[in-house]
């Protein structure tokens, strides 16, 4: 009498010991996952060189962009040249009647002025300065990681208290077509610094960033595994394995959610931020464009929280979820039994293997999602169809050997 009862407590131990061990994977992943996918987007954005240049390339064909460059490099060669000095200077000698000379003078400086913003608006909108912007961002993105690293040299460089970006390349490429179209007064303006510059970030901003760059890029590439590594062990450790789906699904649509409220407030702080200076204007299309990717994989991690809630209720044992899929199955069955009795062989190694074979579907549906490292909707959906049509397909082929071994046929024997 005793040993029959000390045996179900002792096989409840172990059941009790997975429950817990489950929950407390599935909490920490729920904890990590928003700071594993956000340290994830940092570290490749910044230290991987083409993923920062597939970033911030595009940014080069905004035209708030554009306009803030523009307006940096116009503004620093016209206050650096006095054209109604120069024409005055000019027409000095040929046009004694000084009224007569201002009211030349006055339209000609507007002329040239002009001259200069429409040179530099040209420059800016043209395939050289697209080229240069790729170049000047891949030294960019290099100075980028040193500055966060300490080094303190190129061309993102720490000047007093501020952040800033050297534009003096584009003045010099500016200048030079002013030249070859006659406006040689500007060839030998000096150029200020602080007027060559744009300022990114105040110091204390840069030793946050540098705080931050220093923990999170050598976690950053491990965080994100350890976090799918959670989230798998809680769904093998769990008894009841559609509830876990379900729980997971929920568990990634609820951080897909807060990621969009960060990125909301992140936002709104980050144009702020910029108010008033000279990106003020381009601020929410340079924050929309930098944090894409994070966007983008925002928008997956809340549909796949969505997918894994339905296969989870897809999967039930009992109620509408194991009627759908009864329906389902026997539709795909009914419609193997179709199929030539040729299939038949097939179809039985497909029913003895299945389980395996749906397993092996699911991992390459992931390859086929995480493939090329470019997560996106469309990648997903792609991916979302490869595996249901596979899927399909077994179903399929179980209800050719099914159909087969009704009509009497001899099933071929099983390959092993």
């Amino acid at each position: 009498m005793v040993e029959p009862e000390s045996e179900p407590a002792v096989t409840a131990r172990p059941s009790r010991g997975r429950a817990v061990a489950a929950a407390i994977c599935i909490v920490l992943a729920a904890l990590l996952t928003v700071p594993a996918a956000t340290a994830f987007w940092g570290q490749r954005t910044l230290n991987d060189s083409q993923r920062y240049l597939d970033t911030v390339g595009p940014l080069v064909e905004s035209p708030e962009v554009q306009a803030a460059i523009a307006n940096t490099v116009t503004t620093a060669i016209q206050q650096q040249v006095d054209v109604e000095a120069v024409l005055n200077q000019v027409f000095e000698g040929v046009i004694s009647d000084r009224p007569r000379l201002q009211a030349l003078v006055g339209p000609m400086s507007g002329a040239v002025n002009g001259l200069i913003e429409s040179q530099v608006r040209n420059f800016i909108a043209s395939d050289t300065f697209a080229e240069f912007w790729t170049a000047a961002n891949t030294r960019a993105q290099a100075g980028l990681v040193r500055l966060l690293q300490g080094d303190q040299s190129g061309a993102i460089s720490l000047q007093g208290d501020q952040v800033v970006l050297d534009l003096s390349q584009v003045i010099a490429q500016v200048k030079e077509r002013l030249v070859a179209r006659g406006l040689t007064i500007v060839e030998r303006v000096p150029i200020p610094d602080k007027d060559r510059q744009i300022v990114l970030l105040d110091a204390p901003q840069l030793n946050q960033a540098r705080t931050i760059y220093a923990f999170a890029n050598p976690v950053a590439r491990w965080l994100i595994v350890v976090v799918a590594a959670l989230y798998l062990a809680a769904f093998l450790l769990s008894r009841h394995k559609p509830r876990m789906t379900t729980i997971i699904g929920v568990v990634l649509a609820a951080n897909a959610l807060l990621v969009a409220l960060l990125l909301t407030v992140g936002r709104q702080l980050f144009v702020n931020q910029l108010a008033g200076t000279v990106f003020g204007p381009a601020s929410a299309i340079f924050f929309d464009q930098l944090l894409s990717y994070l966007q983008r994989g925002q928008q997956v991690l809340l549909w796949v929280g969505v997918i894994l809630v339905l296969v989870g209720w897809f999967t039930l044992p009992t109620g509408t979820g194991a009627a759908a899929r009864g329906a389902i199955s026997g539709g795909l069955a009914t419609l193997g039994s179709a199929l030539p009795n040729g299939l038949a062989g097939a179809g039985q190694w497909v029913a003895a293997n299945a389980r395996w074979l749906r397993v092996a579907i699911g991992g390459v549906g992931v390859v086929v999602l995480l493939w090329g490292n470019d997560i996106s909707l469309s990648r997903l959906f792609c991916s979302l169809a490869f595996v249901g049509v596979l899927l399909a397909v077994i179903e399929i082929l179980k209800g050719a050997a099914r159909g087969s071994s009704r009509s009497g046929e001899p099933l071929a024997p099983v390959p092993t």
